[in-house]
Protein backbone atom coordinates (compact mmCIF):
# COMPACT_ATOMS: atom_id res chain seq x y z
CA UNK A 1 0.00 0.00 0.00
CA UNK A 2 1.14 3.07 -0.58
CA UNK A 3 2.84 5.56 2.19
CA UNK A 4 0.34 8.00 3.57
CA UNK A 5 0.24 11.55 1.87
CA UNK A 6 0.79 14.07 3.96
CA UNK A 7 -1.81 17.60 4.32
CA UNK A 8 -4.35 15.60 3.70
CA UNK A 9 -3.35 14.85 0.15
CA UNK A 10 -5.68 11.73 -1.41
CA UNK A 11 -4.36 8.05 -2.83
CA UNK A 12 -3.50 9.78 -6.19
CA UNK A 13 -1.04 12.63 -4.37
CA UNK A 14 1.55 9.91 -3.67
CA UNK A 15 4.63 11.32 -4.36
CA UNK A 16 5.59 10.40 -8.00
CA UNK A 17 8.04 12.94 -8.75
CA UNK A 18 11.80 13.52 -8.20
CA UNK A 19 11.62 16.82 -6.97
CA UNK A 20 8.86 15.97 -4.01
CA UNK A 21 5.77 16.76 -5.51
CA UNK A 22 2.58 15.03 -5.56
CA UNK A 23 1.22 13.14 -8.38
CA UNK A 24 -1.91 15.76 -8.97
CA UNK A 25 0.70 18.89 -9.34
CA UNK A 26 3.20 16.96 -12.05
CA UNK A 27 0.09 15.73 -13.99
CA UNK A 28 -1.17 19.39 -13.99
CA UNK A 29 2.02 21.14 -15.44
CA UNK A 30 3.89 19.38 -18.36
CA UNK A 31 7.40 21.06 -19.32
CA UNK A 32 7.21 22.00 -22.96
CA UNK A 33 11.30 22.85 -23.95
CA UNK A 34 9.49 23.05 -27.89
CA UNK A 35 7.82 26.54 -27.06
CA UNK A 36 9.77 29.35 -27.44
CA UNK A 37 6.42 31.70 -26.22
CA UNK A 38 6.21 30.22 -23.11
CA UNK A 39 2.26 29.10 -23.88
CA UNK A 40 0.12 27.83 -21.01
CA UNK A 41 -0.64 24.87 -23.60
CA UNK A 42 1.32 23.18 -25.86
CA UNK A 43 1.20 24.78 -28.86
CA UNK A 44 -0.29 22.44 -32.05
CA UNK A 45 2.25 21.68 -34.30
CA UNK A 46 -0.13 20.90 -37.46
CA UNK A 47 2.81 19.60 -40.07
CA UNK A 48 3.98 16.63 -42.13
CA UNK A 49 7.62 18.14 -42.21
CA UNK A 50 9.95 20.59 -40.63
CA UNK A 51 12.88 22.85 -42.71
CA UNK A 52 16.28 22.19 -42.06
CA UNK A 53 19.33 24.11 -41.33
CA UNK A 54 20.79 23.26 -44.43
CA UNK A 55 20.40 20.41 -46.79
CA UNK A 56 22.76 18.06 -45.39
CA UNK A 57 21.87 19.06 -41.57
CA UNK A 58 18.89 17.69 -39.66
CA UNK A 59 16.88 20.13 -37.06
CA UNK A 60 15.36 19.04 -33.56
CA UNK A 61 12.44 17.62 -36.00
CA UNK A 62 12.80 16.32 -39.34
CA UNK A 63 9.47 14.60 -40.05
CA UNK A 64 6.13 14.19 -38.00
CA UNK A 65 6.21 10.37 -37.79
CA UNK A 66 9.89 10.65 -36.28
CA UNK A 67 8.90 13.19 -34.23
CA UNK A 68 6.85 16.23 -33.54
CA UNK A 69 6.65 19.28 -30.97
CA UNK A 70 3.75 18.42 -29.79
CA UNK A 71 3.62 14.42 -29.21
CA UNK A 72 6.95 15.02 -28.18
CA UNK A 73 5.93 17.20 -25.33
CA UNK A 74 2.93 14.31 -24.13
CA UNK A 75 5.44 12.13 -24.33
CA UNK A 76 8.20 13.62 -22.24
CA UNK A 77 5.46 14.65 -19.70
CA UNK A 78 4.04 11.13 -19.55
CA UNK A 79 7.99 9.96 -19.00
CA UNK A 80 8.14 11.60 -16.20
CA UNK A 81 4.99 10.62 -14.91
CA UNK A 82 6.53 6.96 -14.63
CA UNK A 83 10.04 7.91 -13.89
CA UNK A 84 10.81 6.21 -17.07
CA UNK A 85 13.95 7.14 -19.52
CA UNK A 86 11.14 7.64 -22.52
CA UNK A 87 8.10 7.67 -23.50
CA UNK A 88 6.34 6.65 -27.05
CA UNK A 89 2.62 7.82 -27.95
CA UNK A 90 1.03 5.80 -30.58
CA UNK A 91 -2.35 6.09 -32.43
CA UNK A 92 -4.13 3.65 -30.01
CA UNK A 93 -3.65 0.95 -27.36
CA UNK A 94 -3.27 -1.74 -29.54
CA UNK A 95 -0.70 0.22 -32.17
CA UNK A 96 1.42 0.13 -28.79
CA UNK A 97 0.81 -3.51 -27.97
CA UNK A 98 1.49 -4.44 -31.74
CA UNK A 99 5.07 -2.54 -31.74
CA UNK A 100 5.68 -4.51 -28.50
CA UNK A 101 4.79 -7.69 -29.94
CA UNK A 102 7.55 -6.64 -32.57
CA UNK A 103 10.36 -7.06 -30.59
CA UNK A 104 9.84 -10.99 -30.43
CA UNK A 105 11.19 -13.42 -33.53
CA UNK A 106 10.21 -16.13 -35.26
CA UNK A 107 10.69 -19.17 -33.02
CA UNK A 108 10.59 -16.84 -29.43
CA UNK A 109 7.84 -17.28 -26.95
CA UNK A 110 5.37 -15.07 -25.09
CA UNK A 111 3.90 -15.97 -21.90
CA UNK A 112 0.70 -14.05 -21.27
CA UNK A 113 -2.54 -13.64 -18.68
CA UNK A 114 -5.28 -15.33 -19.87
CA UNK A 115 -8.03 -13.10 -18.61
CA UNK A 116 -7.18 -10.16 -20.71
CA UNK A 117 -8.58 -7.45 -22.45
CA UNK A 118 -10.61 -8.60 -25.51
CA UNK A 119 -8.55 -6.39 -28.23
CA UNK A 120 -4.96 -7.73 -26.99
CA UNK A 121 -6.31 -11.66 -26.67
CA UNK A 122 -7.58 -11.05 -30.04
CA UNK A 123 -3.86 -9.92 -31.12
CA UNK A 124 -2.29 -12.18 -29.37
CA UNK A 125 -3.92 -15.63 -30.41
CA UNK A 126 -5.24 -14.92 -33.93
CA UNK A 127 -2.45 -12.28 -35.17
CA UNK A 128 1.15 -12.85 -33.36
CA UNK A 129 0.74 -16.40 -33.78
CA UNK A 130 1.13 -16.03 -37.42
CA UNK A 131 4.38 -14.46 -37.06
CA UNK A 132 5.97 -17.73 -35.92
CA UNK A 133 6.06 -16.69 -32.36
CA UNK A 134 4.80 -19.33 -29.85
CA UNK A 135 1.83 -18.32 -26.95
CA UNK A 136 1.55 -19.80 -23.75
CA UNK A 137 -1.25 -18.89 -21.62
CA UNK A 138 -0.74 -19.02 -17.86
CA UNK A 139 -2.71 -17.59 -14.76
CA UNK A 140 -0.35 -14.94 -13.55
CA UNK A 141 -1.95 -14.43 -10.53
CA UNK A 142 -0.10 -18.19 -9.29
CA UNK A 143 3.30 -17.86 -9.58
CA UNK A 144 3.99 -21.63 -9.96
CA UNK A 145 1.58 -21.05 -13.39
CA UNK A 146 4.42 -18.78 -14.65
CA UNK A 147 7.18 -20.34 -13.11
CA UNK A 148 6.07 -24.17 -15.37
CA UNK A 149 5.41 -21.16 -18.79
CA UNK A 150 8.56 -19.41 -18.86
CA UNK A 151 11.58 -20.68 -20.78
CA UNK A 152 14.41 -19.85 -22.52
CA UNK A 153 12.59 -19.14 -25.54
CA UNK A 154 10.25 -16.78 -23.60
CA UNK A 155 11.16 -13.38 -24.87
CA UNK A 156 8.24 -11.69 -23.48
CA UNK A 157 6.03 -11.66 -20.71
CA UNK A 158 2.65 -9.75 -20.67
CA UNK A 159 0.41 -8.94 -18.30
CA UNK A 160 -2.33 -6.35 -17.21
CA UNK A 161 -1.79 -4.79 -13.82
CA UNK A 162 -5.43 -6.18 -13.20
CA UNK A 163 -7.10 -7.86 -15.47
CA UNK A 164 -10.08 -6.82 -17.27
CA UNK A 165 -12.85 -7.67 -16.68
CA UNK A 166 -12.33 -10.27 -13.76
CA UNK A 167 -9.21 -7.63 -11.59
CA UNK A 168 -7.51 -10.53 -10.99
CA UNK A 169 -3.73 -9.46 -9.40
CA UNK A 170 -0.44 -10.28 -10.63
CA UNK A 171 2.94 -10.06 -8.16
CA UNK A 172 4.09 -7.99 -11.22
CA UNK A 173 7.68 -7.92 -8.57
CA UNK A 174 7.72 -11.54 -8.70
CA UNK A 175 7.08 -11.67 -12.18
CA UNK A 176 9.41 -9.78 -13.33
CA UNK A 177 12.45 -11.75 -11.23
CA UNK A 178 11.36 -15.01 -12.81
CA UNK A 179 11.21 -13.39 -16.19
CA UNK A 180 14.48 -11.61 -15.78
CA UNK A 181 16.24 -15.05 -14.85
CA UNK A 182 15.03 -16.01 -18.13
CA UNK A 183 16.13 -12.98 -20.15
CA UNK A 184 12.66 -12.28 -20.64
CA UNK A 185 11.22 -8.85 -20.91
CA UNK A 186 8.24 -7.66 -18.62
CA UNK A 187 5.40 -6.01 -20.20
CA UNK A 188 2.47 -4.14 -17.88
CA UNK A 189 -0.80 -2.90 -19.28
CA UNK A 190 -1.60 -0.49 -16.69
CA UNK A 191 -4.88 1.00 -18.01
CA UNK A 192 -7.22 0.10 -16.06
CA UNK A 193 -5.23 2.15 -12.95
CA UNK A 194 -3.37 4.67 -15.14
CA UNK A 195 -0.19 6.29 -13.63
CA UNK A 196 -2.52 8.33 -11.54
CA UNK A 197 -2.89 4.93 -8.98
CA UNK A 198 0.41 2.67 -10.38
CA UNK A 199 4.17 2.53 -11.75
CA UNK A 200 4.90 -1.03 -13.51
CA UNK A 201 8.33 0.39 -13.60
CA UNK A 202 9.23 0.69 -9.92
CA UNK A 203 8.09 -2.97 -9.48
CA UNK A 204 10.30 -4.02 -11.80
CA UNK A 205 8.72 -4.14 -15.06
CA UNK A 206 10.73 -2.88 -17.72
CA UNK A 207 8.10 -1.48 -20.17
CA UNK A 208 4.35 0.20 -19.13
CA UNK A 209 1.71 -0.16 -21.61
CA UNK A 210 -1.43 2.34 -21.24
CA UNK A 211 -4.25 3.09 -23.73
CA UNK A 212 -4.36 6.81 -23.41
CA UNK A 213 -8.40 6.85 -24.84
CA UNK A 214 -8.91 5.53 -21.50
CA UNK A 215 -8.13 7.77 -18.50
CA UNK A 216 -5.22 9.88 -19.45
CA UNK A 217 -7.50 11.39 -22.15
CA UNK A 218 -11.10 10.63 -20.44
CA UNK A 219 -13.14 12.28 -22.53
CA UNK A 220 -13.71 9.89 -25.32
CA UNK A 221 -12.65 12.35 -27.85
CA UNK A 222 -8.81 10.76 -28.61
CA UNK A 223 -7.47 7.82 -28.99
CA UNK A 224 -3.74 7.11 -28.77
CA UNK A 225 -1.40 4.75 -26.42
CA UNK A 226 1.88 4.61 -25.22
CA UNK A 227 4.44 2.64 -24.18
CA UNK A 228 7.35 4.23 -21.35
CA UNK A 229 10.39 2.53 -20.66
CA UNK A 230 13.54 2.74 -18.80
CA UNK A 231 16.97 1.84 -20.31
CA UNK A 232 18.80 3.55 -23.58
CA UNK A 233 19.02 0.32 -25.51
CA UNK A 234 15.36 -0.94 -25.09
CA UNK A 235 14.42 3.20 -26.05
CA UNK A 236 15.83 3.26 -29.09
CA UNK A 237 14.51 -0.30 -30.34
CA UNK A 238 11.19 1.19 -29.58
CA UNK A 239 11.80 4.75 -31.47
CA UNK A 240 12.78 2.63 -34.76
CA UNK A 241 9.97 0.06 -34.46
CA UNK A 242 7.58 3.51 -34.07
CA UNK A 243 9.25 5.31 -36.84
CA UNK A 244 9.50 2.71 -39.23
CA UNK A 245 5.77 1.44 -39.15
CA UNK A 246 4.93 4.72 -38.83
CA UNK A 247 1.90 4.51 -35.91
CA UNK A 248 2.40 7.39 -34.06
CA UNK A 249 -0.22 9.58 -32.08
CA UNK A 250 -1.30 12.97 -34.57
CA UNK A 251 -0.86 16.53 -33.21
CA UNK A 252 -4.31 17.32 -32.63
CA UNK A 253 -4.79 14.06 -30.15
CA UNK A 254 -1.72 14.96 -28.55
CA UNK A 255 -3.22 18.16 -28.14
CA UNK A 256 -6.24 16.72 -26.13
CA UNK A 257 -4.66 14.14 -23.97
CA UNK A 258 -2.49 16.59 -22.83
CA UNK A 259 -5.28 18.97 -21.49
CA UNK A 260 -6.56 15.57 -20.22
CA UNK A 261 -4.29 15.13 -17.85
CA UNK A 262 -4.47 18.37 -16.13
CA UNK A 263 -7.85 16.72 -14.17
CA UNK A 264 -6.30 13.45 -14.17
CA UNK A 265 -5.62 12.85 -10.71
CA UNK A 266 -9.15 14.79 -9.93
CA UNK A 267 -10.92 12.60 -12.14
CA UNK A 268 -9.90 9.43 -10.91
CA UNK A 269 -10.29 9.93 -7.08
CA UNK A 270 -14.12 11.19 -7.77
CA UNK A 271 -14.56 8.19 -10.30
CA UNK A 272 -13.47 6.08 -7.39
CA UNK A 273 -14.87 7.09 -5.00
CA UNK A 274 -17.86 6.91 -7.02
CA UNK A 275 -17.22 3.20 -7.56
CA UNK A 276 -16.77 2.52 -4.16
CA UNK A 277 -19.63 3.31 -2.91
CA UNK A 278 -21.44 1.23 -6.11
CA UNK A 279 -19.70 -1.53 -5.00
CA UNK A 280 -20.86 -1.44 -1.22
CA UNK A 281 -24.38 -1.01 -2.49
CA UNK A 282 -24.13 -4.13 -4.75
CA UNK A 283 -22.90 -6.29 -2.46
CA UNK A 284 -26.21 -5.84 0.01
CA UNK A 285 -28.36 -6.09 -3.38
CA UNK A 286 -30.10 -9.41 -3.42
CA UNK A 287 -29.65 -9.58 -7.15
CA UNK A 288 -26.29 -9.20 -7.73
CA UNK A 289 -24.66 -12.39 -7.08
CA UNK A 290 -21.18 -11.49 -6.87
CA UNK A 291 -19.40 -8.57 -6.76
CA UNK A 292 -15.92 -8.08 -8.28
CA UNK A 293 -14.02 -4.72 -6.91
CA UNK A 294 -10.69 -4.49 -5.44
CA UNK A 295 -12.09 -1.35 -2.68
CA UNK A 296 -14.16 -4.24 -1.09
CA UNK A 297 -12.45 -6.36 2.33
CA UNK A 298 -11.65 -9.44 1.28
CA UNK A 299 -11.28 -9.62 -2.36
CA UNK A 300 -8.19 -11.87 -3.35
CA UNK A 301 -5.00 -10.32 -3.40
CA UNK A 302 -6.27 -6.93 -2.24
CA UNK A 303 -3.24 -6.75 -0.36
CA UNK A 304 -0.92 -7.08 -2.89
CA UNK A 305 -2.69 -5.09 -5.25
CA UNK A 306 -2.40 -2.15 -2.62
CA UNK A 307 1.33 -2.66 -2.33
CA UNK A 308 1.55 -1.63 -6.25
CA UNK A 309 -0.91 0.59 -6.58
CA UNK A 310 -2.47 3.59 -4.49
CA UNK A 311 -6.00 2.83 -5.09
CA UNK A 312 -8.82 0.39 -5.97
CA UNK A 313 -9.77 1.98 -9.62
CA UNK A 314 -13.57 2.81 -11.11
CA UNK A 315 -13.83 -0.24 -12.77
CA UNK A 316 -16.19 -3.09 -10.87
CA UNK A 317 -18.25 -5.96 -12.30
CA UNK A 318 -20.89 -7.97 -10.83
CA UNK A 319 -23.56 -11.04 -12.21
CA UNK A 320 -26.87 -11.88 -11.48
CA UNK A 321 -26.59 -15.80 -11.96
CA UNK A 322 -28.92 -14.80 -14.88
CA UNK A 323 -27.98 -13.65 -18.43
CA UNK A 324 -31.09 -12.49 -19.50
CA UNK A 325 -31.41 -10.85 -16.32
CA UNK A 326 -27.65 -9.18 -16.81
CA UNK A 327 -29.30 -8.30 -20.32
CA UNK A 328 -32.15 -6.55 -19.07
CA UNK A 329 -30.30 -4.46 -16.70
CA UNK A 330 -27.80 -3.27 -18.55
CA UNK A 331 -30.22 -2.21 -21.31
CA UNK A 332 -32.30 -0.29 -18.79
CA UNK A 333 -29.86 1.68 -17.40
CA UNK A 334 -29.91 5.59 -18.69
CA UNK A 335 -27.29 7.55 -16.83
CA UNK A 336 -24.93 4.59 -17.72
CA UNK A 337 -24.19 4.87 -21.05
CA UNK A 338 -24.32 1.23 -23.21
CA UNK A 339 -20.90 1.41 -24.51
CA UNK A 340 -17.44 -0.47 -24.37
CA UNK A 341 -14.13 1.11 -23.15
CA UNK A 342 -13.76 3.27 -19.61
CA UNK A 343 -12.02 6.23 -17.94
CA UNK A 344 -13.92 8.47 -18.95
CA UNK A 345 -15.92 11.12 -17.02
CA UNK A 346 -19.09 9.62 -17.89
CA UNK A 347 -20.54 5.99 -16.72
CA UNK A 348 -20.52 3.08 -18.75
CA UNK A 349 -22.58 0.01 -19.15
CA UNK A 350 -21.46 -3.70 -20.52
CA UNK A 351 -21.80 -6.99 -20.91
CA UNK A 352 -18.35 -8.22 -22.14
CA UNK A 353 -18.92 -11.49 -23.30
CA UNK A 354 -20.85 -9.68 -25.72
CA UNK A 355 -18.91 -7.09 -26.60
CA UNK A 356 -15.16 -6.39 -25.84
CA UNK A 357 -14.50 -10.30 -25.26
CA UNK A 358 -17.33 -11.29 -27.64
CA UNK A 359 -14.58 -12.64 -30.26
CA UNK A 360 -12.99 -15.29 -27.45
CA UNK A 361 -14.64 -18.42 -27.77
CA UNK A 362 -17.04 -19.28 -25.67
CA UNK A 363 -15.51 -22.59 -24.42
CA UNK A 364 -11.98 -20.14 -23.80
CA UNK A 365 -14.10 -17.81 -21.52
CA UNK A 366 -15.64 -21.07 -19.40
CA UNK A 367 -12.60 -21.87 -18.63
CA UNK A 368 -11.12 -18.75 -17.80
CA UNK A 369 -14.22 -18.34 -15.33
CA UNK A 370 -15.35 -15.36 -17.63
CA UNK A 371 -19.41 -15.82 -16.90
CA UNK A 372 -22.27 -14.72 -19.96
CA UNK A 373 -24.10 -13.04 -16.94
CA UNK A 374 -21.23 -10.21 -16.09
CA UNK A 375 -21.69 -6.87 -16.05
CA UNK A 376 -19.08 -4.77 -16.10
CA UNK A 377 -19.63 -1.04 -14.70
CA UNK A 378 -16.75 1.65 -16.28
CA UNK A 379 -17.84 4.03 -13.23
CA UNK A 380 -17.46 8.14 -14.04
CA UNK A 381 -17.76 11.38 -12.04
CA UNK A 382 -21.11 12.00 -11.59
CA UNK A 383 -23.64 12.24 -8.37
CA UNK A 384 -23.21 8.58 -6.80
CA UNK A 385 -27.07 8.73 -5.96
CA UNK A 386 -28.02 9.13 -9.58
CA UNK A 387 -25.84 6.21 -10.56
CA UNK A 388 -27.02 4.03 -7.65
CA UNK A 389 -30.52 5.15 -8.50
CA UNK A 390 -30.08 4.59 -11.77
CA UNK A 391 -28.97 0.58 -11.69
CA UNK A 392 -31.82 0.39 -8.71
CA UNK A 393 -34.50 1.19 -11.21
CA UNK A 394 -32.82 -0.93 -13.90
CA UNK A 395 -32.85 -4.17 -11.71
CA UNK A 396 -36.44 -3.53 -10.83
CA UNK A 397 -37.69 -2.79 -14.32
CA UNK A 398 -35.66 -6.00 -15.05
CA UNK A 399 -37.65 -8.10 -12.69
CA UNK A 400 -40.88 -6.72 -13.81
CA UNK A 401 -40.04 -8.08 -17.43
CA UNK A 402 -39.21 -11.57 -16.52
CA UNK A 403 -42.03 -11.69 -13.91
CA UNK A 404 -44.68 -10.82 -16.90
CA UNK A 405 -45.68 -7.76 -14.98
CA UNK A 406 -46.27 -4.39 -15.88
CA UNK A 407 -43.05 -2.40 -14.48
CA UNK A 408 -43.61 -0.34 -11.78
CA UNK A 409 -43.79 3.60 -11.10
CA UNK A 410 -40.57 4.04 -10.30
CA UNK A 411 -40.21 6.67 -7.50
CA UNK A 412 -36.27 7.49 -7.01
CA UNK A 413 -35.01 8.03 -3.23
CA UNK A 414 -33.42 11.11 -2.22
CA UNK A 415 -29.79 9.40 -1.59
CA UNK A 416 -27.61 11.58 0.65
CA UNK A 417 -24.28 12.69 -0.45
CA UNK A 418 -21.99 9.94 -0.36
CA UNK A 419 -18.82 11.22 1.58
CA UNK A 420 -15.77 9.25 0.74
CA UNK A 421 -13.40 7.99 3.83
CA UNK A 422 -9.99 6.99 2.48
CA UNK A 423 -9.51 3.84 2.20
CA UNK A 424 -6.63 3.62 0.78
CA UNK A 425 -3.79 4.89 2.80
Amino acid sequence: MAEPCANGAKATDSKYDHHGLAFATCALHFQDENDPYGAKNAPIYMTATFKLPSATKVGSFLYSRFGNPTRSTLEKHIARLHDADRAFCFSTGMAALTTVMQMVEVGDEIVADDDLCGGTDRLLTSLVTRWGVAMKRANTSHLDEVRAAVTRRTKLVFLEIATNPLLQITDVAAISEIAHRSGALVVVDNSFMSSALSRPLDHGADIVMESLTKFMSGHSDAMGGFLAVRGEQLAKDIHFLLASEGACLSPFDSFLILRGMQTLSLRVEKAQENAQAIAEWLVKHPLAKKVFYLGLPGFPDRDLHFKQCSGAGSVLCFTTGDVELSKLVADGAEVFQKTVSFGSVGSLITLPCFMSHAAVPKAVREARGLPDDLVRLAVGIEFVGDLINDLDRSFKLAMAKLGGKEAPKYEPTAPTPYVYKPRFQ
